[in-house]
């Protein structure tokens, strides 16, 4: 047997061992034990065990560069690597041996042993590992993180009762997989939206209500059930997708357009493919009347005030009048008086009966319109959580607040500048609906 032969097995016998070893620790923290036989798989995994999470995306894409610079450089040099691959390869193991000893150190961390035990997992992985992953007194404080029992409470699981005109809305979770690991990008909503009112949508930077807002409208569906005046607009998204309608805060309409042919095209586009051409200009002409935009419906799109493009992105949706209307900061980039005859607008929308949701940054300049507020929050798993669904006067009661600003400010995280009381507004929502559910 050569002595490359004997190498070969001295590493094909060291990755046997190591990968046993860690299919105990694995076994330990209630993982996927098979991820210990996977090349990089394992390395991440045993990160994420060691609460290193970060470290181990590096670790497992250095690992994996690694392995595949080593096979590029036996093939091409034909036994003998060249300078330049060798470099790489060099600096390669370098920083593996620094993210695998700060990937360890988390690892004895949690096991309760002393840091001495690195030097065993750098000279002597295989050995350490066997320890760690078999031996008796070896035991983890807690599981991984994934499999923890969540620190915020569960929401009222209970689904409320589907009301016939206006917005059923019960979404157990939107949840996405990043790099292996389950992430919940939102959990636990469920309320009742009544046709006429004009409710604002409130949270801080990932709270949540994108995630939200594209679930309700079907545009990214949740494992959710999404009720609009007694329809399913998942089970008949077909026949639902304009009767929701959503204005995003960047318009998309072309500034080469007159007004009137841009909702002429939303008129093809959104009406029923029956409905007569005359019946779609007059249409037209209703829904420039009631905005403000008769004056300028041969003008150019481009050459329209913030006000007047901001108006004509909301008409282009209304042109199908849908009972649910969504809007992503109609008010961005508009002075205060703009701003306030816009949402006097909408509230003329929710008082002919449609349901209208809006998200803004400066919603106490316009509160007062408000019916509701929807109050999203990130909670301690960095998950977005319904905190609260009442009234305005009842938002501020329950808050202790007097403004959505110093609400906002009190569930935001501590690193955001907040008050950090997420998951206790989080938990005393659930406490009120779980008595009011036993009470009714």
């Amino acid at each position: 047997m050569t002595d490359m032969h004997v190498l070969n097995l001295y590493y094909i016998t060291i990755y046997i061992l190591v990968s046993v070893g860690a299919y105990g620790v694995l076994k330990k923290f209630e993982a996927k034990s098979f991820w210990a036989f996977v090349p990089v798989c394992r390395e991440y995994n045993i990160a994420l065990c060691a609460q290193r999470e970060k470290d181990g995306r590096t670790f497992a894409f250095v690992s994996g560069l690694s392995l595949l610079l080593n096979l590029t450089g036996l093939v091409v040099s034909q036994g003998k690597i060249k300078g330049i691959i060798f470099t790489l390869i060099i600096t390669l193991l370098t920083a593996q041996v620094i993210y695998a000893a700060r990937i360890y150190l988390g690892l004895i961390r949690i096991f309760g042993k002393r840091k001495a035990w690195l030097f065993v997992f750098i000279f002597f992985e295989a050995i350490a590992m066997l320890i760690f992953g078999y031996g008796k007194a070896y035991i983890p404080m807690h599981k991984r993180e994934e499999n923890k029992d969540v620190t915020a409470p569960d929401s009222v699981t209970c689904e409320p009762e589907t009301i016939r005109e206006g917005l059923t809305v019960n979404i157990n979770e939107r949840m996405i997989k990043d790099f292996f690991k389950k992430k919940y990008l939102i959990k636990d909503i469920r309320l009742n939206i009544p046709k006429g009112h004009m409710v604002l949508l409130l949270g801080g930077s990932g709270a949540g209500k994108t995630t939200f807002v594209n679930a309700v409208t079907g545009y990214e569906k949740a494992n959710a059930s999404i009720i609009l005046d007694n329809k399913d607009v998942y089970r008949d998204y077909a026949g639902m997708k304009y009767e929701v309608g959503f204005v995003p805060q960047q318009d998309l309409m072309r500034g080469s357009d007159t007004v009137f042919g841009t909702l002429m095209d939303a008129a093809y586009i959104k009406l029923p493919v029956e409905m007569k051409t005359s019946e779609k200009k007059a249409r037209v002409e209703t829904v420039l009347e009631e905005f403000g935009l008769s004056a300028v419906k041969d003008s150019m799109v481009s050459k329209l005030s913030g006000g007047q493009r901001k108006r004509l992105s909301i008409a282009v949706e209304y042109i199908a009048d849908p009972g649910l209307f969504i809007l992503d900061e109609p008010d961005s980039g508009l002075d205060g008086v703009v701003a306030r005859g816009l949402f006097k607008k909408l509230r003329a929308i929710a008082d002919q009966g449609e349901i209208v949701m809006a998200i803004t940054h400066t919603p106490d300049r316009v509160i007062d319109l408000f019916d509701d507020v929807i109050v999203l929050a990130k909670d301690c798993d960095k998950t977005g959580r319904l905190a609260f669904y009442g009234s305005i006067d009842e938002a501020r009661e329950f808050f202790g607040r007097d403004s959505m600003e110093d609400i906002l400010l009190s569930i935001n995280q501590t690193d955001e500048g907040g008050e950090g009381l997420a998951d206790e507004y989080v938990e005393k929502y659930n406490k009120l609906r779980e008595a009011e559910r036993i009470n009714v």
